[in-house]
């Protein structure tokens, strides 16, 4: 696993402008009608997680979701972030 650029996280968030950069970690969060609502999206990223075997940091509170990407064991941001990012980006539609 290759660390991506500054460079290159920066082009990515330029055409995924739902996602930022925080503290050297992808961020994304979101607010949804309800808690119903928000857990059942955390378990179709969960399902995705799993199949990719890449993690997210996550918090949940009531109607919101906060999502943090990072390859810890690459000590930055790499491609399987990404991916993951992308997959989780296509279930909102």
């Amino acid at each position: 696993m290759n660390l991506l650029t500054e460079s290159e996280i920066a082009d990515w968030i330029g055409s995924n402008d739902a996602w930022r950069l925080e503290e050297g970690k992808l961020m994304l969060s979101l607010k949804f009608e309800n808690f119903s609502m928000a857990w059942g999206f955390m378990s179709r990223v969960a399902l995705l997680a799993e199949q990719q075997n890449h993690h997210p940091e996550w918090v949940n509170v009531y109607n919101r979701v906060d999502i943090a990407l990072v390859t810890h064991d690459a000590g930055g941001i790499t491609t399987k972030d990404l991916d993951l990012a992308k997959a989780i980006t296509q279930l909102l539609g």
